[in-house]
């Protein structure tokens, strides 16, 4: 990744608003920037648009919104905000956590309006950390039904996004911005100048030797994100003098179906499941979230665990494709009884008999466990059961380059780079600088929310 400058480089075309990726961030970036009256340009490393938006299961955390308001729940980006900045312990800047808070819900209303996206709101479990159901998905709650949504609407306003095509240039005048070069798959390469340009190619996951850099205890671990997260962002902001966050926050999950790599809904545990290792014991809270317990089953033997549930809780998790997916490929293990399960599981009888009897006398008595998990309320397992082998991993990171409430990069000194904006993973998000920071769903928040406000800024900063 190169920053280089701008004099004596003649440019192959000039597009008022350019947007390095197609994600969820890029182009929501490029909806709103078009709308904004700008002729935008989307650029994309892949065949098809996808990142990291593609892998995930596409939920928005969003609060007051109507869909919440259909369905009888009370919601504020107050209340949303309070929860963002207690699962990050107040470590995220308070202003971008209201402003992103604040501008989630319109985001996810105008999508729906005047782009036909049919989202709803998950009202039959709530993820940790949430104070309401406000996770809004569409219908096959799916990261890839997201950005395949979002790229009809993009082609349909007749914005054009350049696949096949890889930026490692980025041209300067002075402080600003002159444009980029990119290549092809067969080296030919071009030079694309623009007035604004938005940098909406996520974070560093990737890149194996950033992520052993700021985040060593996840180095070895699966990456479930987009591999084409290599940090070209924060690498260029780096060059730029961009101030750079919480470089060491990322989100993990402790439940990716092994061997099959597949996305396991949380909901198997928040509902009343949960998991042991290899000798059917119990080893963590489970109910902190999926984020920090990424490390968590790692730790275990072979670094792979089992997530305990029923046939109640897998009617839950149906309403999700990648659980289906699981279903179709053998991942999910059924049994009538617990000595069948622990038979199909290779795993010690007597020991996953007695952990699920601990577990399910800490739920009659609403007592919380040696780990600090509360059971109150959590309703019993029943025959016939199901349990997933999983394993921990990193799906993005959530440190990046620091930007204002406009989106726009800062420098070092507190300044906005005149014409750079960061959006999505690009952008130092509001989960802080550990896995325990990550509430649920604030890796598509940054790229809904932040991806518009971007492209509204970048588009209005063109057309000036």
């Amino acid at each position: 990744m190169r920053v280089e400058s701008a004099e004596g480089i003649a440019f192959d075309i000039d597009v008022p608003v350019a947007v390095i990726g197609a994600g969820a961030a890029g182009l929501v970036a490029a909806l709103a920037a078009h709308e904004a009256g700008a002729e935008v340009l989307v650029i994309e490393r892949d065949p098809v648009p996808r990142g990291s938006t593609a892998l995930s299961a596409g939920l928005v955390p969003a609060p007051g919104t109507r869909w919440q308001r259909e369905a009888g729940l009370e919601d504020s980006p107050e209340l949303f905000s309070a929860d963002i900045m207690a699962k990050a312990k107040n470590e995220p800047d308070p202003a971008l956590v209201a402003r992103l808070a604040g501008s989630v819900g319109p985001a996810l209303e105008w999508l729906s309006h005047r782009h036909g996206l049919p989202f709803s709101v998950i009202t039959d479990f709530r993820y940790p950390g949430h104070s309401a159901n406000r996770m809004h998905g569409l219908p096959s709650r799916s990261g890839e039904e997201l950005v395949d949504r979002l790229a009809r609407a993009v082609e349909a306003a007749g914005i054009p996004i350049l696949c096949d095509a890889t930026v490692d240039t980025i041209y300067t005048e002075g402080d600003a911005i002159r444009g980029l070069g990119l290549v092809r798959p067969d080296g030919s390469r071009e030079r694309v100048a623009c007035r604004a340009l938005v940098l909406a190619c996520n974070g560093y996951g990737g890149n194996k030797a950033l992520v052993a850099q700021h985040v060593p205890e996840l180095a070895g671990a699966l990456y479930f994100g987009h591999e084409g997260n290599q940090g070209d962002a924060l690498l260029w902001g780096e060059a730029l003098g961009a101030a750079t966050r919480h470089l060491s926050g990322h989100q993990g999950h402790g439940s990716v179906a092994h061997p099959h790599g597949i996305l396991i809904t949380w909901a198997t545990v928040t509902e009343g499941g949960f998991q042991v290792n290899a000798e059917g014991r119990r080893f963590s809270n489970e109910s902190k979230g999926y984020s920090e317990q990424a490390a968590e089953v790692l730790r275990q033997p072979d670094g792979l665990a089992v997530t305990v549930f029923d046939e109640r809780i897998a009617g839950i998790a149906r309403q999700f494709e990648d659980f289906r997916r699981a279903e179709s490929a053998g991942a999910i293990v059924a049994a009538d009884t617990i000595a069948e399960l622990a038979t199909r599981l290779h795993m010690p009888e007597a020991a996953l008999a007695g952990t699920l009897d601990e577990v399910e006398a800490l739920k009659r008595e609403g007592r919380r466990d040696e780990f600090g998990r509360s059971f109150a309320g959590v309703p019993a397992l029943e025959p016939p059961y199901r349990a997933v082998r999983v394993t921990g991993a990193l799906f993005h990171t959530q440190g990046g380059l620091v930007v204002d409430r406009d989106a726009r990069v800062l420098t070092q000194s507190g300044a906005p780079i005149p014409n750079l904006f960061a959006a999505g993973g690009a952008a130092c998000g509001v989960s802080g600088t550990g896995p325990g920071g990550y509430l649920s769903g604030n890796g598509l928040l940054a790229a809904v929310a932040l991806g518009r406000i971007a492209g509204q800024a970048a588009g209005a900063m063109a057309m000036a």
